[in-house]
């Protein structure tokens, strides 16, 4: 009681009083604040009892009058006195020792108010950097501590300066002290302490001045020997001034914990010598030294900052992540290697990741993975009394989506060495050793789960380092062509293109749609890896040197090198009058000058009514109903080819096939194990499921859609010259369409019952009736769809090409 109203008191003294020069005002608070450790007895008064408050925030709002009074850059007097005395090491001495209690709290305060509000630089002074430092190593020492809210904002304050300027994160990369010479600092100094100690207790026996008057004494005139606050040491041209100046402060450093630890304060040199925090240790690389020749370092701005994310507070969490990500993108190299071999965050992502996964319910519903609302990190905050779409494991897999997001946006923002590194431990240290034997198990339920959290994960990863390594995850570093007994070479791989072919539907369905979505990720070797390597040299064709004939449309229609079903294999057994008809096997008009192309392409017109023509018109139902016609896929067509066409073009891909000169024709070819089971798919198109026809054809969709020329040849150009033993999607669907003619004979009404199926699935028709052959019918009705849509994309691709 008494001291609140003395501080009431003296806050109407001041009042009163006339205004003193700015300067004097400034060393009178600070005096105030000294006076109390000299006389006052009581170290357990908690600091809010005391005017030491009032005083602190009375020299900060000085400072920043000052700093308004004068132009931009010029130091006044009062930010002087502050450095050249060394306010800031003595303050936080108090704040380590906590006296008088809550005193920590005050310093945090004061130093975070400071930084935040001066506008001039004050990081590069050595009287300010050196105790910054060394009060960064006091937060998150302990969790749950009172003092959790103001060392997070002063932590932020501190990124938020190193944002602005980043070569100042070179004042916060210690080295590493050798554990043997730091052993000898230390007990040289202890017994230079004691020595000094046992002087000032020989001069204090006969003196009736409080103890507490030497911890101050110094304060009251600054030291002649004191360092100036830009932190170069003063150049005498003598070989040992280095040698004297390190002399100096041992000197120094004996005479503090006389004077200090008499009250049980740590003092600032001991600290310096404890916490390896002197000058000497401090190693400032050069703008032109490697990283890489950087000795071992501490980054104890990140450590303090890992431990703060283990609060329990979501709030303090979500701030040391965000300062974790500011540290993160600073460019300089040295900090970069720092962070990622040096401290402890490639461990706190990567453990995260693995805790929350595994709290996962082993098995959850892949509809649930797949739509449960997008999760920004920092927003988690979910409520499961609120949610009236909860599912079990609702709370957990938002929880895990949060940190991947997390790690996601923080590999994306970080230096491009440091992204590299993290993405990599991402990769080793929970891709393969957590997320792998979940994808390669035998249980299907657990198959289906993990398939799903993958494709969940592929559709949320955006950074493109760790896209990067997600992709060598699941497809492996493998550039060579594939081949038939080398399939196997990469065995979570092949795992997850043989569950394309599942014998469970779900699977199948799941592992196709994520496939499709990681064949929409802006990377090059996925379409590699899957496709191109195979196609690179061609050998999928058979050269015959260009003649008069092959150039000419042959008497029944039909381009010379197409694919004749009269003489496929499927069609031997028909008797002459069950032959196609002549319509279905037309497929392409006479050529007309008007189409005709210099460059050796098959003219557009001939594919895409190829494609049309290439379901007969017995099995078509999609003039029966509006608004189905081909013209609906060409806006899709034209839209997704324009996507795949914005991350393609930095690929530098060719604009035609390469020469047959230049390719190996003779060389073995192999379609690829992806495009092996995606074509044996196909050839299965009337016996599948909707919901798998749906996938496999939109999977092909996406394949067709890339604009590399070999691509664009082996999926859409039926007019190919197919090597022996090779086929191509155009000849898969015309195996599968000879089948249907054969199907069609024996299936009566077909027509009627195959526009009935159509309009059911159209939402047209009830479902009450049971419908015969209705997997076959729904099949047809895909395979009419998918050959529209492949249409629409090859001539989209050609106007594409054609248009300047």
């Amino acid at each position: 009681m008494f001291s609140k109203f003395t501080s009431i008191l003296q806050h109407a003294v001041e009042a009163l009083a006339p205004s003193l020069p700015l300067q004097e005002d400034f060393v009178y608070h600070w005096k105030a604040i000294t006076h109390y450790y000299i006389e006052t007895s009581d170290d357990k008064a908690p600091v809010t009892d005391t005017n030491i408050p009032s005083h602190l925030e009375q020299m900060l709002d000085i400072l920043i009058q000052e700093e308004n009074e004068r132009e931009s850059g010029e130091t006044g007097p009062c930010m002087e006195y502050l450095l050249h005395h060394k306010i800031l090491e003595t303050l936080y001495t108090l704040g380590k020792a906590d006296c008088p209690p809550g005193m920590k709290q005050q310093v945090l305060s004061f130093y975070t108010k400071l930084l935040g509000r001066i506008r001039q630089p004050l990081l590069p002074h050595i009287n300010v950097h050196r105790p910054v430092q060394k009060l960064i190593r006091l937060c998150g020492e302990v969790l749950t501590a009172p003092t959790e809210n103001e060392e997070i904002q002063f932590l932020c304050i501190v990124c938020a300066k190193l944002k602005q300027d980043p070569y100042l994160v070179n004042f916060f990369l210690e080295v590493k002290q050798d554990p043997v010479l730091h052993s000898y600092r230390r007990q040289v100094s202890s017994q230079a302490a004691e020595t000094t100690l046992n002087k000032s207790k020989a001069g204090a026996s006969g003196s009736s001045i409080p103890v507490r008057e030497s911890i101050w004494g110094k304060l009251k005139e600054p030291s002649a020997s004191s360092a100036s606050d830009t932190g170069q040491t003063e150049l005498t041209g003598e070989p040992g001034a280095a040698t004297n100046n390190e002399t100096e402060s041992t000197e120094q450093a004996a005479e503090e914990p006389a004077s200090v630890n008499t009250l049980n304060i740590p003092s600032q040199s001991e600290t310096a010598a404890e916490e390896s925090a002197s000058v000497n240790t401090l190693h400032i690389p050069s703008q032109n030294e490697p990283a890489a020749n950087c000795p071992n370092q501490d980054y104890n701005l990140v450590n303090s900052l890992l431990n703060l994310t283990r609060s329990p507070d979501g709030r303090i969490v979500v701030k040391a992540c965000e300062g974790l990500m500011l540290l993160v993108s600073l460019p300089e190299p040295a900090a970069a290697k720092c962070l990622t071999e040096n401290t402890a965050l490639c461990e706190l992502l990567t453990e995260r990741l693995t805790v929350f996964y595994k709290a996962l319910p082993q098995s959850m519903d892949p509809l649930d993975i797949e739509t449960v609302e997008s999760v920004n990190w920092g927003l988690d905050a979910y409520s499961g009394k609120e949610d009236t779409t909860a599912f079990p494991g609702k709370r957990a897999l938002i929880s895990f989506l949060s940190w991947l997001d997390y790690c996601d946006q923080l590999i994306k923002e970080a230096q491009k060495t440091a992204a590299v590194t993290l993405a990599r431990y991402v990769r080793e240290r929970f891709f393969v050793s957590v997320m792998e034997p979940q994808l390669m198990q035998t249980s299907e339920i657990g198959i289906l789960t993990s398939t799903a959290l993958l494709n969940r994960l592929i559709r949320q990863v955006t950074s493109e380092a760790l896209l990067q390594e997600t992709i060598y995850f699941i497809l492996g570093e493998q550039r060579e062509p594939e081949t038939l007994a080398g399939i196997n070479s990469y065995p979570l791989r092949h795992r997850l293109i043989e569950h394309c072919d599942h014998l469970s539907d779900e699977i199948s369905i799941m592992t196709l749609r994520m496939f499709e979505h990681l064949l929409q990720k802006p990377s090059e070797h996925i379409i590699y890896n899957l496709v191109l390597r195979n196609l690179e040299e061609r050998n999928y064709t058979e050269y015959k040197p260009p003649c008069q004939e092959d150039k000419d449309v042959v008497e029944n229609g039909q381009i010379a090198g197409a694919i004749d079903l009269e003489e496929d294999p499927l069609f031997t057994d028909l008797s002459p009058g069950n032959r196609l008809s002549a319509d279905w096997l037309s497929a392409s008009p006479p050529q007309t000058p008007d189409h005709t192309k210099s460059d050796g392409k098959t003219e557009v017109h001939k594919i895409v009514n190829s494609f049309l023509c290439l379901v007969p018109d017995e099995a078509k139902s999609s003039y029966h109903v509006e608004g189905t016609g081909y013209d609906t896929y060409l806006r899709d067509a034209h839209r997704q080819f324009r996507e795949f066409c914005a991350f393609c073009t930095r690929w530098e891909w060719p604009g035609t096939p390469k020469t047959f000169e230049k390719c190996r024709l003779d060389a073995a070819f192999f379609e690829g194990h992806f495009l092996k089971v995606l074509f044996d798919r196909m050839g299965r198109i009337l016996d599948q499921p909707y919901d798998v026809n749906l996938q496999v054809t939109s999977v092909l969709s996406k394949l067709s859609m890339f604009p590399h020329p070999h691509i664009h040849e082996y999926l859409l150009d039926p007019y190919i010259n197919l090597a022996p033993g090779c086929r191509s999607l155009f000849s898969v669907i015309v195996r599968v369409v000879g089948d249907l003619m054969l199907r069609i004979q024996r299936i009566p009404d077909f027509t009627p019952k195959l526009l009935q199926v159509r309009k059911r699935l159209l939402g047209l028709d009830p479902e009450d009736a049971v419908i015969d052959h209705s997997t076959l019918l729904e099949g047809v009705i895909v395979l009419e769809e998918f050959c529209k849509e492949l249409a629409a994309i090859a001539f989209v691709k050609f106007h594409a090409s054609t248009t300047p």
